[in-house]
């Protein structure tokens, strides 16, 4: 990962673990497309190594944000990843209707728009890397956090499918379904408690680690990996009575 001729694009790169990663790949060598719907984000951090840092505003619930990306790839001449730290999620317990369709549009439309771009395109290449952020909360449905929880189960689903459709025709595409726990980013910035929060620093560096070794599922960190190992065998006339909640 430390080649200086590999390329990137990464989705979501405005603030978070994305920005932090991004920050790791360019002190590894690596140019980067930073894409995101903050602009003026994406404007520091290419002012610090612009040499290497192409931007591109995108929002992924946008129609057009499949062009935009390929846009963003052709002013790089191409990549060898593409990184999707793109995403929402709330705590819902009453159901508002518009929080959970807007996680649904942005975690599922958007994700399957962009990851399915990212796919066309390092078909049409030969290969390529796709690493998507999803979450341990896809293991199980979260009462405290259905539409969240849902999505991020479709892509660890949709990933998996991918992953055999470049199987089958034999394509030379890897993948990495990064699976983190509460992490200190905006996402949790709603003045809840959150057990075992983790910094988002850290996160990076075990998410950059985890692509170096060619993780297929990083579930991040080991704590977490416990905690979902035991969820996964609680049955289901057990899970429903739970009082999962902060």
């Amino acid at each position: 990962m430390e080649n200086k001729s590999k390329r990137a694009v990464i989705m979501g790169a405005t603030s978070g673990i994305g920005y932090e990663v991004a920050r790791l790949l360019l002190a590894n060598g690596w140019t980067l497309g930073l894409a995101g719907r903050r602009e003026e984000n994406l404007k520091k951090l290419q002012a610090e190594t612009p040499e290497r840092v192409y931007i591109k505003a995108i929002d992924i619930k946008d129609s057009n944000a499949d062009k935009l990306l390929l846009s963003l790839i052709d002013d790089m001449g191409g990549i060898d990843m593409y990184f999707h730290s793109s995403g929402i999620g709330y705590q819902n317990a009453k159901l508002d209707a518009d929080t959970e369709l807007n996680t649904l549009e942005t975690n599922g439309t958007g994700f399957t728009r962009m990851i399915g771009t990212a796919f066309r395109y390092f078909r049409e290449k030969g290969y390529g890397h796709i690493a998507v952020i999803s979450s341990i909360a896809g293991t199980k449905g979260l009462g405290i956090a259905p539409a969240y929880s849902a999505t991020k189960r479709f892509q660890n689903t949709y990933i998996d499918a991918l992953e055999q459709l470049s199987g089958m025709q034999k394509l030379n595409i890897r993948f990495t379904d990064i699976r983190p726990g509460f992490v200190t980013t905006n996402l949790l910035n709603d003045g809840k408690n959150y057990p075992m929060l983790m910094q988002t620093g850290k996160v990076a560096r075990q998410i950059v680690k985890a692509l170096n070794r060619k993780k297929r599922v990083a579930v991040i960190d080991w704590k977490y990996s416990i905690l979902v190992f035991f969820w996964k065998l609680i049955p289901r006339c057990i899970w429903k009575r739970m009082n999962v909640k902060n």
